[in-house]
């Protein structure tokens, strides 16, 4: 499907974010692995959480889903059962993940299989720290998925080292750390994304100029009632497009504001973005907030390296914003962004060159020469499959001087599947 964008001359209206993908996701797995009932308000309806959702229901997870409000019967650490089938994760890779490590830890035999872009992730960084735990899991050519789970003796806990700050890498080991009688401790140095342990309640203790996330078989699971936030991720594509239009009076409500999620916009407001939070409370042992927009005048940043991991997933978006930024801007430390749903790095170097910006490619990130003056060039872009690139895309024709086509536009339902229709709202 091609979706075409026309330039917009403001951006105004007050907007929800879809739920939060990362808690989505999560809220599932663990209420599965309680004692009693969870009732998730606001559960993702996007292609990736739902995902989560069909897998446990071959693991023998009892669920019902309604108006986005998610039921669904815990069965405890021992109640899985053995699937008759390979567990289909799909696009997503926080489901394949994570699930490998409640999967593997709890040893129950199942495969797990993706779609052709999951298939080509590698799953290496799982893999390793799982097998030395004791969990008995094999990759396709010893890292790709399929991913083959067996029953095992016993979870042995470890402290582990994060060699990179990475949430899913540190969920699939405290999830299999769950299952162990003697606890597993993920050390790390440079803070990830938090969304695990705070809704697990697991312990963390300072540790060497970092931190001990800690879990084992004595953490008592609690049960997931509570309503998603809304996904900060997908608040950034506003953020961005609220920011860069000289007439826009944007509102966005019920935000996730959790701090390891909301880089972006500390670099935002280093650019000189003007957010106005209000209404502060917390869901789920999450902050929340809403945000209203105004225009801005923005300059070009250098983004400290140790902020990459908390917005990993919004570079894309903010390269679009330093497009408007006058002076240069600088990514680094980015590598990272090669080895998602596709190279990134490489795909928005490829956009943003079809819209006539000045960038240069780095192995681990971007230079961009911004100018506020900036106008992009009309033209079709391609997104690889990628809801990122192709929402990202979409902002950037907003401020073309035609009409652009976005190629492959319904990949946004992956992680937000309104997001053609918020877009065609605001105008």
């Amino acid at each position: 499907m091609i979706k075409e964008v026309h330039p917009l001359k403001r951006v105004k209206g007050v907007l929800k974010p879809p739920p939060d993908k990362s808690i989505s996701h999560r809220s599932a797995m663990f209420a599965s692995l309680t004692d009693g009932e969870s009732v998730i308000s606001n559960y993702s309806s996007a292609a990736d959480p739902q995902s989560t959702l069909q897998c446990l229901r071959q693991l023998g997870v009892q669920w019902e889903q309604k108006e986005g409000v998610v039921k669904i019967e815990g069965v405890g650490r021992e109640g899985f059962t053995t699937p008759a089938g390979p567990l289909d994760c799909g696009n997503s890779g926080t489901t394949m993940r994570l699930m490998s490590g409640i999967l593997a830890g709890a040893g129950v035999p199942s495969m797990l299989i993706g779609d052709e872009s999951l298939s080509s992730r590698t799953m290496t960084r799982i893999i390793d720290p799982l097998t030395v735990m004791g969990c008995r899991i094999q990759g396709k050519d010893g890292k790709y998925a399929p991913l083959r789970i067996d029953k095992h003796k016993g979870v042995i806990g470890l402290r582990y080292p994060l060699p990179i700050a990475s949430a899913q890498l540190k969920s699939a080991v405290l999830l299999a750390g769950l299952f162990g009688d003697k606890q597993t401790e993920v050390f790390e140095k440079e803070q990830s994304r938090d969304h695990t342990e705070r809704l697990l309640g697991l312990k963390s203790v300072p540790h060497k100029g970092g931190k001990l996330i800690i879990s084992s078989r004595e953490d008592v699971i609690p049960v997931q009632t509570y309503s998603v936030p809304g996904d900060f991720s997908a608040a950034a594509f506003w953020l961005v497009a609220g920011s860069i239009h000289s007439e826009s009076d944007l509102k966005l409500k019920d935000v996730g504001m959790n701090l390891t999620r909301s880089a972006a916009m500390t670099i935002l407001e280093q650019m000189g973005a003007r957010f106005e939070k209000s209404n502060s409370r917390e869901e789920g042992r999450e902050p929340v907030a809403d945000i209203e927009i105004s225009p801005s005048e923005l300059q070009g940043v250098s983004i400290d390296p140790l902020l990459i991991p908390n917005c990993i997933d919004e570079l894309p978006i903010l390269m679009v914003a330093m497009c408007f930024a006058e002076g240069q801007s600088v990514i680094s430390g980015a590598e990272e962004l090669r080895h998602k749903e596709t190279d990134r790095l490489s795909a928005m170097a490829e956009i943003l060159k079809k819209a006539g910006a000045d960038i240069i490619e780095k192995p681990d990130g971007m230079i961009i020469n911004g100018d506020r003056k900036f106008i992009p060039k009309p033209a079709t872009y391609p997104t690889w499959h990628d809801h990122r690139m192709a929402m990202a895309a979409a902002v950037m024709a907003t401020r073309s001087e035609g009409a652009s086509q976005i190629q492959d536009a319904e990949c946004t339902a992956i992680s937000y599947p309104n997001f053609w229709d918020h877009l065609f709202e605001l105008s």
